[in-house]
């Protein structure tokens, strides 16, 4: 049997290798039905060879946008991890840094909420610093403008406050929401909206998504530490892992 698969298969490689590299117009008019027969009967009786071909087409393709993902990060990687205009909590001088783009509106930010907090609380040598994503609307985009005013007005360590009752709220996260998560958190509400008219707020979201899109990122939340990008809630331990990594091999996967 496997003889006999083995028969087939170089046969289909044969005769697909000799049709492709063979010129155009080579081939007569009776050479080219007879290769192609030879091909159509080895896809139909081997329809795995197409399974096959399409998961090696997968994994490559997942390779190279990888590869350029790291490349991107190691290009941009001051604006990603060192930005003044992403705000931070844990420990500012950790030893590994762990990148959220994220939006007040998306459930699984939501979720994912509580494994960072558990990261923090777990890890004392760990930085955890927030990029504004609002994709989900309107209601995301004003809540990010008065996040960028908090952070602003920030002096004490507070934003992260802020930061969890309006993402652990309840309900669309909107310029109301926002603004009320941040007078119960203790900020000057006045103040923040006047300063969600200063040019920083929209600059600060505009760097974010800028990185975002250079970096090909689509949904939230979106993690990054070291040279790798982690798409979705992926749950404490895959962070865990990604950040065990770094501090072994200097990669999120060794």
């Amino acid at each position: 049997m496997l003889l006999r698969r083995f028969s087939f298969a170089a046969a289909f490689a044969a005769a697909a290798f000799a049709f492709i590299a063979t010129p155009a117009g080579a081939l007569s008019d009776q050479d080219r039905p007879e290769i192609e027969a030879i091909i159509k009967d080895y896809l139909v009786k081997h329809p795995e060879v197409l399974r096959d071909a399409l998961e090696a087409l997968e994994k490559y393709q997942a390779s190279e946008d990888t590869k350029k993902q790291s490349a991107t990060i190691a290009a941009n990687r001051a604006v990603i991890f060192d930005s003044p205009r992403g705000p931070s909590f844990g420990n500012p001088k950790g030893d590994v840094t762990l990148v959220e783009f994220f939006d007040y509106n998306c459930g699984y930010c939501k979720h994912a909420l509580g494994d960072v907090m558990k990261l923090v609380k777990d890890d004392p040598n760990l930085k955890i610093v927030l990029k504004e994503f609002p994709v989900l609307g309107p209601g995301s985009v004003d809540a990010a403008k008065v996040a960028v005013a908090v952070r602003m007005q920030d002096t004490s360590g507070k934003y992260f406050e802020f930061h969890k009752r309006l993402l652990g709220g309840r309900g669309e996260a909107n310029k109301e929401r926002a603004l009320q998560a941040a007078k119960e958190a203790g900020f000057d509400v006045a103040r923040i909206q006047k300063d969600m008219e200063n040019p920083e707020v929209v600059d600060t979201i505009r760097e974010s998504m800028g990185i975002a899109q250079a970096l090909g990122i689509n949904g939230t939340p979106t993690f990054i530490v070291a040279n790798e990008m982690i798409v979705g809630a992926m749950g404490y331990d895959t962070l865990k892992d990604k950040i065990d990594s770094v501090r072994k091999c200097g990669k999120a996967t060794c």
